[in-house]
């Protein structure tokens, strides 16, 4: 499936009308000089207009003496994460129980936050580590198009998972007649078709737009709207289909969202017992708690984008659900689940006895 858009992306930077060159890395943290600064643009036409073969990731501070906690804070939030998500993957593959439906979907929500995360500390780090700001312009775009990717597919998951409990409790009777395996992977492979061709429609539009003299990407990763806000030319058209295809992901997935909990909602109503309707609850309590911090993450950045002249608050809890999110998941969906807990215990079991 990634094969057509690694196809276009090599296309377009073959035919791009500008040429590029190598990264130029910053070094001990001191600012650019004249050279520097010029090395990171090229001529192109027979005008006196300049185009970046590059960006400025200005990252999270500007203090010398605060980048070490950030490299060690960062660097330990995506050890967690990843260490996290992937035992939830293990613990699912190992124990014959969770192959069901719901434990289908969490594997690969895990999965889709590893890749989310991945996209973007890795080069935060880097660049901490190497006193580099700089991320060229093929690996701002390709570091922006994955970023989309995985965000669109954890949307995609989430709404998915939601009409999995809307079934299991709105239909209990009739859950693994609905719930085939056939229509999960469906389910999951349209995802990531949707999520691919919404990051790739943005990507091709940041693609047409040019980039002249102003560099500095006041974030830690190429964020979309941040890198448009650079673009020396017209970017009214960029600006309309970027805003349309976004906003008619996160409503329409909202909408879904809604529909089914609404419907959960209902059903739980008409259980007469107190210990039924704790039950049909807590089995979605999870759920929706990663909905409620994945929607008011992206909801904080949506109202600190609004205001273009504080792009530090949008950076801050851009945090949110780029890091913060993907890591608080497996503990969620882990420390009041029973069944996944013995899964691990299990899991860890054998590989203690294997030892000995």
């Amino acid at each position: 499936l990634l094969s057509p858009a690694v196809s276009s992306l090599k296309y377009l930077f073959k035919y791009h009308f500008v040429y590029r060159i190598p990264e130029f890395p910053i070094k001990n943290n001191s600012p650019l000089s004249y050279e520097s600064k010029n090395s990171l643009y090229l001529p192109y036409g027979t005008s006196n207009s300049t185009q970046v073969s590059g960006f400025l990731l200005l990252g999270l501070s500007k203090e010398p003496e605060l980048q070490p906690l950030i490299f060690g804070l960062f660097l330990s939030m995506y050890l967690i994460t990843v260490f996290g998500n992937l035992l939830v993957i293990l613990a699912v593959s190992s124990d014959s129980h969770l192959h069901t439906p719901m434990y289908f979907f969490l594997s690969n929500l895990s999965f889709a936050d590893i890749c989310f995360t991945t996209t973007t500390i890795p080069k935060m780090l880097w660049n901490i580590q190497t006193h580099s700001k700089v991320i060229t312009y093929e690996g701002c775009i390709i570091q922006m198009y994955f970023f989309l990717l995985f965000g669109g597919l954890d949307d995609f998951l989430l709404t998915v998972m939601a009409y999995d409990r809307y079934v299991a409790i709105c239909h209990p009777l009739h859950y693994m007649v609905i719930m085939k395996p056939w229509l999960c992977g469906l389910l999951v492979l349209s995802s990531f078709i949707m999520s691919f061709l919404y990051s790739l429609l943005q990507s091709l539009m940041v693609m047409q737009l040019s980039f002249c003299t102003n560099n500095e990407i006041p974030h830690f990763f190429c964020e979309t709207s941040q890198v448009v806000l650079l673009a020396c030319s017209d970017t009214s058209i960029c600006d309309m289909v970027m805003y349309f295809a976004g906003v008619l992901i996160v409503v329409g997935s909202s909408v879904c969202i809604l529909y089914s909990y609404s419907q959960i909602v209902s059903s739980v109503c008409g259980i007469s017992s107190a210990q039924g309707k704790y039950k049909a609850f807590s089995t979605c309590a999870s759920h929706l708690s990663v909905v409620s911090l994945f929607y008011s993450s992206v909801l904080g950045v949506f109202i600190a984008s609004a205001d273009t002249h504080s792009s530090q608050s949008s950076v801050i809890t851009s945090v949110m659900y780029t890091v913060v999110t993907p890591m608080l998941n497996p503990f969620i969906y882990s420390l009041r689940n029973n069944d996944i807990k013995g899964a691990l215990k299990i899991l860890f079991t054998k590989e203690t006895i294997k030892e000995i």
